[in-house]
């Protein structure tokens, strides 16, 4: 008896001492999260933010690493659930500008003038994660966070804390015809450099949004204040900084480590929601993403989820099961075990 009283104090003295500098997560009991204070940009005061899921595991040290995608936050307590029950230590990071990070009364959502800037967000992200007793860390990118985590471990392959990419319909390209990729995009850029605060619409279609929520024709709940039913105007600034960072992927990175690369088998196109939205990506074409995923590294393994939406976390439970299958095969493969 008193040697499991002793077994309690511990584990409570021990979480206290771990999430001492967090705070109770909107996601619930089983989250708590940290932000920190970033240095000032061009419309001031800058945060991110660090979700950790509680670990059921106190003894595993690897540690998964979760960057969301445009638009977006991070909402999906099941991945975490299902990474956590693995043996893996699962977190996540609201980047700037972004769900817990976006103070909109300051900033105008998702603002960026250069993907770069999205590092230092990681960075202090992985220095927790090392901190507290993490030895290996695995790192996953959805859609824009695709494209950011690929362009950070990159940067960073001579000084790596990274020991697996894992990407999630990354945007790799952007999803136009041949006239916007190839003269209006390039021109947008140019202009963003100069005039970085012009808005560039996005369409009015909440398709997308109906695939995913509850109260439509999804599976999910999520705060439409940090995940818009319709995207919002975008900045040529941010236009420009995906426009550079495609660019640097398609002519190839030399990502050092393992990389997987996960998206449906099929894209999907409209504006207006049918049964064919929850069964394909209707953001990205998917070819662009096999073509250009292939560029990433020497050490790339490709894999297509069949019916799986652009986020595969939230498509239907067939492909989102072959979507967790998938990765806890590829991080075994690699001896990435708990």
């Amino acid at each position: 008896m008193k040697k499991y009283i002793f077994s309690i104090v511990f584990v409570y003295l021990s979480s206290f001492s771990i999430f001492g500098q967090y705070k109770s997560d909107v996601l619930g009991n089983d989250f708590v999260s940290r932000t920190f204070l970033m240095n000032d940009d061009y419309e001031g005061k800058v945060i991110s933010t660090l979700i950790k899921k509680i670990p059921s595991n106190i003894e595993s040290k690897t540690a998964l690493l979760y960057v969301h995608g445009y638009n977006d936050y991070f909402f999906q307590k099941q991945m975490a659930q299902k990474i956590d029950s693995a043996g893996y230590n699962f977190y996540a990071v609201d980047l700037r500008k972004f769900g817990r990070s976006l103070d909109t009364n300051l900033q105008y959502p998702f603002n960026v003038r250069s993907i770069n800037e999205y590092f230092a967000d990681i960075d202090s992200a992985i220095n927790i994660i090392r901190n507290e007793g993490n030895e290996k860390i695995i790192l996953m990118g959805h859609s824009t966070g695709g494209l950011i985590t690929s362009l950070y471990v990159n940067a960073n392959k001579n000084n790596l804390k990274i020991d697996a990419l894992i990407l999630n319909s990354p945007f790799l390209d952007m999803n136009l015809g041949w006239f916007k990729e190839n003269i209006l995009i390039p021109i947008v850029s140019f202009l963003g450099k100069w005039f970085p605060n012009i808005k560039i619409p996005q369409g009015s279609s909440s398709a997308y949004a109906e695939s995913l929520l509850k109260e439509y024709n999804g599976e999910w709940n999520y705060n439409t204040d940090w995940k818009y039913i319709i995207s919002p105007s975008v900045t040529a600034g941010w236009i420009r900084a995906i426009h550079l960072g495609q660019n640097l992927i398609q002519k190839g990175l030399d990502i050092p480590i393992p990389v997987l690369v996960m998206f449906s088998d099929k894209s999907v196109y409209g504006d207006k929601w049918n049964d064919d939205f929850n069964n394909g990506d209707s953001v990205l074409d998917v070819d662009d993403i096999e073509k250009y995923g292939k560029k990433l590294g020497k050490n790339v393994t490709e894999v297509v989820v069949p019916d799986g939406l652009h986020d595969l976390a939230l498509s239907n439970f067939k492909a989102r099961n072959l979507f967790y299958s998938t990765i806890f095969a590829f991080l075994d493969e690699y001896h990435l075990g708990r």
